[in-house]
Formats: structure tokens, C-alpha cells, sequence
């Protein structure tokens, strides 16, 4: 109960900082005009029901704005410095990481929901089938929070937000360029392992309607190995003051 508190309070913190900064609404709002350009431009332009493509569409804002959200979550305590009293508190690294990790996840999950005005658009002049819907948004669902997670731990290495915020968009754009190299490799072990790590490989099925357990597990192990390495960014940081001090 101790643990689990601590945990919610470090994610009220962060999450509210969201909004106490124009930081969580500028997402929120971008995210959702965005999708709706999107919506107009693949569906409503053409009258097209295809929610899955629509959501496939959603990637590219995901990779663009992810860094949005993460550019503050480790790097704003150094930025104040507050984090050696943050790095010295009884609270454990891993429930520091993870409060803010939440956070940041349920702004994003705000965002996802919102999209879902799209949604019922289609349902009003077609058809959604409750099946795709579900697999189309777990797929970019775990897509988009296993962006965040990588952010994150990219973010842990700088101490101001603007290059933290280009630091995380030069790493989604680096899985980007990786993905696209992977379909000019030739087929082998080179081209096998980049579809392996491929963040947008492991949603195609998703896409295509198809509920892909081993995906699935992808994106959970992703994200626990990103939110790792940041905890030990994190650990790494705490040892080094305390070698200085």
C-alpha cells in the first residue's frame, strides 16, 4: 500500500505539471488537429471506412510529438536543480521513473481517446467492427507508449528540454529510417534483425486486423527494458553526485 501510494503520488505530480504548463494542453490540441487533418484527408475526402489505415496514419504524429511529453519527465529536475534532493529521497529510483512514466502515458492516453471521434464518425455513415477496433488501438496504443518509453530513457542524458526534445526525435526518427532500410537490405540476418527491432514492423499486424501475441509482448518487453535503462541513467547520475560530493 506504502509502495503503491508513493507511486500515484509521484504520478499526480507529473501529471498535473502537464496542465499547469501550456505543455499538456499544446499536445492534447496538436495531437487531435492533426488526427482530425488526417481523418479529412484519408477518409472523409475519399469516404473511406478504414479505421485500421486511419490509425496506421497516426504513427507519423506519434513520432513527431511523442518528445513533446517526454522532453521534461527526467531532465526538468537537473534543469532546476532539484534532483539531488529527487535522487537522495526514500523513494525508490524505479518508482520514480515509472510515476512518470504513467503520467506521461495517461496524456497520451487522453489524446488516443479523443481520436475516437473519428471513430464514431465512421460508425455514423458505416460500419466499425468492435474486433478491428480493439486490435487497431491496442496495436498503436502499445506503439505509442513504447515510443514514449524510448524517449524517455533518451531524455534521461540531457539536462535542458529542448535538446532533450531533439535528442527523443532523432532517435524516432532514426527506428524510422531503420525501418525503411530493412525493406532495401536484402534478405538475411541483417534484414531480419532490424524488422526485429522495428517499432513499426511489430504494429503491421495490428493494421491488418490481426491480433499478434507476439507483438504484443514485444511492445511490454520494450518498455520495460527503456524504463530500466532509465533507472539506471537515473542511478548512474545519484552515483556520480554522491562521488562528487
Amino acid at each position: 500500500m506504502e509502495g503503491g501510494f508513493k507511486v500515484t503520488t509521484v504520478f499526480k505530480r507529473e501529471f498535473m505539471a502537464y496542465f499547469r504548463t501550456p505543455i499538456g494542453y499544446v499536445f492534447i490540441g496538436v495531437f487531435t488537429a492533426l488526427s482530425g487533418l488526417l481523418f479529412y484527408l484519408n477518409n472523409l475526402s475519399t469516404l473511406s471506412g478504414e479505421l485500421l489505415i486511419f490509425l496506421s496514419q497516426l504513427t507519423l504524429l506519434v513520432m513527431l510529438l511523442t518528445p513533446v511529453l517526454t522532453m521534461r519527465l527526467l531532465c526538468e529536475e537537473r534543469q532546476r536543480r532539484t534532483d539531488q534532493l529527487l535522487l537522495t529521497s526514500p523513494l525508490s529510483l524505479w518508482k520514480i521513473v515509472l510515476g512518470k512514466y504513467l503520467a506521461a502515458a495517461a496524456v497520451m492516453g487522453i489524446a488516443i481517446v479523443l481520436t475516437n471521434v473519428c471513430t464514431a464518425i465512421i460508425a455514423l455513415y458505416g460500419t466499425v467492427y468492435p474486433g478491428e477496433w480493439f486490435v487497431g488501438y491496442l496495436g498503436f496504443a502499445l506503439q505509442s507508449l513504447a515510443f514514449l518509453a524510448l524517449d524517455m530513457f533518451v531524455t534521461g542524458f540531457t539536462k535542458n528540454q529542448v535538446p532533450a526534445a531533439i535528442a527523443a526525435f532523432a532517435a524516432n526518427f532514426l527506428l524510422w529510417m531503420l525501418d525503411l532500410l530493412a525493406d532495401k537490405v536484402p534478405a538475411g540476418f541483417p534484414a531480419d534483425a532490424l524488422n526485429f527491432i522495428s517499432l513499426y514492423g511489430r504494429y503491421e499486424p495490428f493494421i491488418l486486423g490481426q491480433l499478434s501475441f507476439a507483438s504484443v509482448l514485444y511492445f511490454i518487453t520494450f518498455i520495460a527494458v527503456c524504463l530500466t535503462a532509465s533507472v539506471r541513467v537515473m542511478d548512474a547520475r545519484r552515483f556520480s553526485q554522491g562521488g562528487s560530493a
